[in-house]
């Protein structure tokens, strides 16, 4: 398995397979946005509106690839502003329903991490469905619990739930 940053060029090559590890994603019950069942022109449609903010350098995405197929991403956004270039948000962490259990999420939140730190961060926040199984990965990993905001988001089911901030200080490179 090897994880890749994406350029905006790389990104558009791949849009049917991110597109693909979007709906599964979704379809497996991940809050990520998105209701179920994802129609994959829309997964497409959002993937190619990443294209101009990994360009930019707003938006850094890594696909981890397995034979051939993108089975995991990962993104950092990064703010525009000044006086908040030092933090970034993690998000997207996705992993192909068949990927799961095998490490790849640990292994996508550590490159984020690392490439932050490299980047100037000391900062990383996110939100994440309260009780997912990715809050587990985000405390073993170190993070910190900000707080949990009720009814924040809709799961792809439609019903609201509640998210959970998290935070993480990290040591530049």
């Amino acid at each position: 398995m090897t994880t890749i940053r994406l350029d905006a060029g790389h990104l558009v090559e791949r849009l049917e397979e991110l597109a693909d590890l979007l709906v599964d994603t979704v379809d497996g019950g991940a809050s990520v946005g998105f209701l179920a069942p994802l129609d994959r022109a829309e997964a497409v449609a959002w993937w190619r509106g990443r294209a101009d903010g990994v360009a930019a350098g707003q938006l850094a995405v890594w696909a981890a690839h397995d034979g051939g197929r993108v089975v995991g991403t990962v993104g950092l956004a990064f703010p525009d502003k000044a006086n908040s270039r030092h933090r970034a948000e993690l998000v997207k962490l996705m992993v192909h329903r068949d990927a799961r259990g095998k490490g790849l999420g640990r292994t996508l939140l550590t490159t984020a991490e690392k490439a932050a730190a490299a980047a100037g961060c000391t900062l990383l926040h996110l939100d994440t469905e309260t009780d997912s199984p990715a809050e587990h990965l985000y405390r073993t990993a170190g993070w910190t619990r900000a707080g949990v905001i009720p009814d924040y988001a809709a799961d792809p089911t439609g019903v609201l739930r509640p998210t959970t901030l998290y935070y993480k200080h990290i040591t530049t490179g």
